[in-house]
């Protein structure tokens, strides 16, 4: 009975998948809100699923997802776009994840006992925007193209972080010493070699594509090597992430991009994604991020009411200080509409959810504070992100909004 249950749980969560993505375009309620309620009602609240049903399966799951959304969104990717988003987005990211971590760690040293160095744990987990997230909201939003470029790097750069700076931090903390230059570098090296690896391993797997196609039911195979990518360079100690969006973007421009040295080399030309890869690419990616939504609200967990006011504080407090960033750090060719969406969507994911129980497993004091703030940051995030994306679509509200933004960037859409 219960696996007949479950299957038609399955049957019913793709269904209104599909029904939520025509919700959003008539109405521009995000579904990905809608997805991540369904998840936190039957979770945390109904107490249907809990995330130990999921095992060590959910964690790989959400791995799995977010390496496909990567190497998906890499292919949406333009040269012209990632250049001209260069301009603001390194200010922009690091501006926003040291702010971010000064003023949680702030609020919390202020309301709770904790002490500055775990405080400041807490605002490295909490300091960056889940590119999970960001990138298949950005899917639905009319932005320029580099708009979207610079906050699904941000995003990324982001992931890097949290994960590298957190360890840094809890290292220090065990140890008495903090070594910022060793921290610096490794999050330097893990950018720039994970990117290389990214674009090594399409170059070769673009060489042998035409020739894996002559097999039947090959189109996973490429789905597989991108698995491989990403566990190769996650397990030499970088960025897997990077890997992937740089491997989905030259297997996607290779055409374009004039690459013909290993053509010449290996007498073979290489080969780029058709349309029907793409297609495919796509239906396997909706389906995983609909349940990656739902996953993430089964795994939210809140219980103490006291830290979920005190979470919902910081997490208003991470959505004010975004506005002077955004100003401060885009260029004045930015429109006003771009600019109002750069400060608003910033949600937290499940890396920061995954992260917040390391301090508590090290056995740190205060772990299960910081725990507990980071989900309740992470829920209102979501929520808070995805109800401002709605309402500065109503010209109403949304102009409110963007006054904020009007004397320094453009009227342009």
């Amino acid at each position: 009975m219960e696996v007949t249950i479950a299957v038609l749980f399955i049957g019913l969560v793709i269904f209104f998948a599909h029904l939520f993505a025509v919700l959003y375009a008539k109405t521009r309620i995000p579904d990905v809100l809608l997805l991540f309620l369904v998840g936190f009602l039957f979770g945390p609240i109904l107490d249907v699923i809990r995330p130990s049903h999921f095992g060590a399966i959910g964690q790989v799951f959400s791995t799995i997802t977010l390496i496909l959304i990567l190497f998906e969104s890499g292919g949406d990717l333009s040269l012209s776009g990632m250049r001209q988003s260069a301009r603001g987005l390194f200010g922009l990211t690091i501006m926003s994840f040291i702010s971010a971590m000064v003023v949680s760690s702030g609020i919390v040293i202020l309301f709770t006992k904790l002490s500055p160095g775990t405080a400041l744990m807490l605002g490295a987990i909490t300091g960056g925007t889940s590119s999970a997230i960001v990138i298949p909201v950005l899917d639905k939003l009319r932005m320029r193209e580099n708009s979207k470029t610079t906050l699904i790097f941000e995003s990324i750069i982001n992931d890097v972080l949290c994960i590298v700076v957190t360890f840094s931090l809890i290292s220090a903390y065990q140890q008495g010493d903090l070594h910022i230059g060793l921290m610096i570098m490794r999050i330097a090296g893990t950018f720039i070699l994970a990117g290389l690896l990214g674009v090594i391993f399409a170059l070769l797997w673009s060489v042998v594509l035409k020739k894996i196609r002559i097999l039947q039911n090959s189109t996973f195979t490429t789905l597989a090597f991108v698995f491989v990518v990403y566990g190769i360079v996650e397990f030499f100690g970088f960025s897997g992430a990077i890997s992937a969006l740089v491997f989905g973007y030259v297997l996607n421009h290779i055409s374009r991009l004039k690459i013909d040295l290993l053509g010449n080399w290996m007498k073979v030309q290489p080969s780029e994604l058709n349309d029907r890869e793409r297609g495919f690419f796509a239906e396997v990616v909706f389906l995983l991020k609909t349940f990656f939504f739902i996953y993430i609200g089964v795994s939210i967990q809140v219980a103490n009411t006291w830290l979920m006011m005190l979470g919902l504080l910081v997490t208003l407090a991470l959505f004010l200080i975004r506005i002077p960033i955004v100003r401060l750090t885009m260029p004045k060719s930015t429109p006003i509409k771009d600019a109002t969406l750069m400060s608003i969507v910033i949600p937290k994911g499940l890396a920061a959810a995954v992260l917040a129980s390391i301090p508590l497993h090290k056995g740190i004091p205060g772990g299960e504070i910081i725990q507990t703030l980071t989900y309740t940051v992470v829920l209102f995030s979501i929520i808070i992100s995805s109800i401002l994306i709605y309402i500065v679509e109503f010209p109403v509200f949304g102009n409110l909004y963007q006054r904020v933004f009007r004397r320094k960037f453009s009227q342009g859409e």
